[in-house]
């Protein structure tokens, strides 16, 4: 805060005169002034991050324990405790300096904050966000592809299947594709829009492909067409590789499950980076670097294919 110097504030006794005393009192009013001012710009950014969440759920509360390990000042808004929350006026008015949003409901409630740094967090909805708003980052929930791929390699399978919606796994596929090039993975790719489409897409499948990978995209995995991929697994005799471990009791031969934790760790060092000057627009989408593999032998022997190949995975 700039004070200008004002040779008359604080006259020595020996200045006296009606003058002198309201040059006095008009500098001391200047100063309370300015420093009420200042006062009130400290209160309006009285935190660092607004965390919007979606609800309160074990899984969000887990990530959002690894964020706080970056220590920063925050205000916690649970949007399923409220009937409707206007996040957007409370980000102009509040003024934080970066929001937090965990869940899909907390981002699309965040979706049209224009001048403000939005982080996600354990939201599927990212990645057709991201791009589209420049003020966007976060860190997607699906393993790096090269790790879904090392396992396809492991399991000796080299016509990968995949359902996906481009508007919502265009950028993670973007990645798989130069990845499966160059560890000589085929991956049959069929689009699709509908959960009606998956299923009639996953027919075109038979007899093409030697696995399936399932992505957590919201087009092509549902209640609807779940059962679909693993009976496709029974009758075409192929493993399903999933990402999360209720897959496994339905018939997934392997899944990549997260460390929720650390990508909330991962979350917060992106926040301490932006809030330390760097531009969000050029930090791209992180992935979590932590996952842990799971196995089903009893599907895996259905499939001939022996669990014993996957130890050294799952121990890595």
């Amino acid at each position: 805060m700039f004070f200008p110097s004002c040779p008359n504030c604080f006259a020595p006794p020996h200045v006296t005169g009606r003058r002198s005393y309201q040059r006095r009192v008009f500098c001391l009013a200047f100063l309370i002034a300015a420093m009420v001012l200042l006062l009130l710009c400290e209160q309006a950014r009285a935190y660092q991050v607004l965390v919007v969440q979606s609800r309160r759920e074990p899984a969000l509360d887990e990530a959002l324990a690894g964020f706080r390990t970056a220590r920063l000042s925050e205000r916690v808004i649970v949007l399923s405790d409220y009937g409707e929350a206007d996040v957007v006026r409370i980000v102009r008015e509040e003024r934080p300096a970066l929001v937090l949003a965990v869940g899909d409901s907390a981002l699309a409630a965040a979706r049209k904050i224009r001048h403000v740094p939005v982080v996600a967090l354990m939201a599927l909805g990212f990645p057709s966000m991201y791009g589209s708003h420049p003020n966007l980052g976060g860190i997607g929930m699906l393993a790096s592809p090269e790790r879904y791929l090392t396992l396809f390699r492991t399991m000796k399978r080299r016509r990968v299947g995949l359902l996906y919606h481009p508007a919502k796994s265009a950028w993670y596929l973007r990645q798989a594709r130069q990845a499966a090039q160059r560890m000589d993975i085929e991956l049959i790719l069929r689009e699709v829009s509908t959960p009606r489409s998956a299923l009639t897409q996953l027919d075109t499948l038979k007899g093409a492909v030697d696995a399936l990978w399932m992505l957590p995209d919201t087009s092509a995995v549902t209640r609807e067409t779940v059962e679909a991929y693993f009976h496709f697994s029974q009758e075409q005799r192929v493993p399903v590789i999933s990402f999360a471990a209720p897959y496994l009791k339905l018939g997934a031969a392997a899944i990549l499950e997260l460390d929720r934790t650390d990508i909330g760790r991962q979350a917060g060092e992106m926040a301490l980076s932006i809030l330390r000057g760097s531009d969000i627009a050029e930090l791209p989408p992180g992935l979590p670097r932590r996952t842990t593999l799971k196995s089903n032998g009893s599907v895996l022997r259905h499939l001939d294919i022996s669990p014993e190949i996957l130890d050294k995975l799952e121990r890595e």
